[in-house]
């Protein structure tokens, strides 16, 4: 009788402390949980600021694209004649230094080619029968969409010379960008957060109240303003394109723009 009753005890004694060690998880969570934005609950008493923060920046790659377009009376022989003027184009692409990896086709496409053909009717006497026609094929044309990227902007001058002697079709770039975006928009991010803390530090001070936690955070912006493209006809009958074309490239700015609730006391 007497091993029952402590074993019934030590039973009792390990389910209270594991309700113990439970109810201490939960309070930990929760308080865990308050420190957290917008957890906890809910503030009566915020304010609300906002921050901006802006980062300038010299591109370090370009993108340029170019389409090669051929016709013919048959697929097969527009296909051979886009195939061989792709070939030049990517010799002399990889001439001045571009690489395989940097070079991908974005689209192909081969598509037939009509012509209205109208009937000739002779009027023999009134009234006429009025004349008609059909559409008729008479080639087919094949297109290849090509994008390049440039990583040594001192290349980009010669690649755009080496795709206006190569003839292709349209060429649209150079467009400057920044490889490494992300870690740009992070710093925009994080200048517009800390203005943002600072601002609302100097208007707890002047309200005479006490910051205590996050409840909303929002972000716009956090975008780069790159330089303007331009699409350049590349076809035979246009202009001479010279050997060596200036390109600024200029800088880019990313900015981002905070908006930050604090619950005050």
């Amino acid at each position: 009788m007497e091993d029952s009753k402590i074993k019934l005890f030590r039973a009792l004694t390990v389910v209270a402390m594991l309700a113990a060690v439970l109810i201490g998880a939960m309070v930990i969570s929760e308080v865990k949980g308050y420190r957290f934005i917008g957890g906890g609950v809910s503030a009566s008493n915020t304010i609300s600021v906002s921050g901006e923060g802006e980062v300038m920046a010299t591109p370090d790659i370009a993108t340029i694209s170019f389409t090669i377009q051929e016709e013919a009376k048959s697929v097969s022989d527009a296909q051979n004649l886009a195939s061989a003027k792709t070939k030049t184009v990517l010799a002399a692409l990889k001439k001045v230094g571009v690489a395989d990896k940097d070079i991908r086709t974005e689209n192909y496409s081969s598509y037939p080619k009509y012509e209205w053909q109208q009937s000739r009717i002779v009027c023999i006497s009134a009234p006429c029968i009025q004349p008609q026609g059909k559409q008729v094929i008479t080639g087919y044309i094949v297109s290849q969409s090509v994008a390049v990227t440039v990583r040594n902007l001192d290349l980009v001058n010669d690649v755009v010379a080496a795709l206006g002697k190569s003839e292709v079709s349209n060429m649209y770039g150079p467009n400057f960008a920044i490889d490494k975006e992300d870690d740009l928009k992070a710093l925009a991010r994080k200048q517009a957060i800390d203005k943002a803390r600072a601002k609302a530090e100097v208007l707890a001070r002047d309200l005479g109240v006490t910051l205590v936690r996050i409840v909303s955070f929002s972000e716009g912006g956090n975008y780069p303003i790159y330089a303007m493209s331009k699409a350049v006809g590349m076809g035979a009958t246009d202009a001479a394109v010279p050997p060596s074309p200036e390109l600024p490239q200029g800088e880019q700015k990313i900015t981002s723009s905070v908006t930050v609730t604090y619950e005050i006391r």
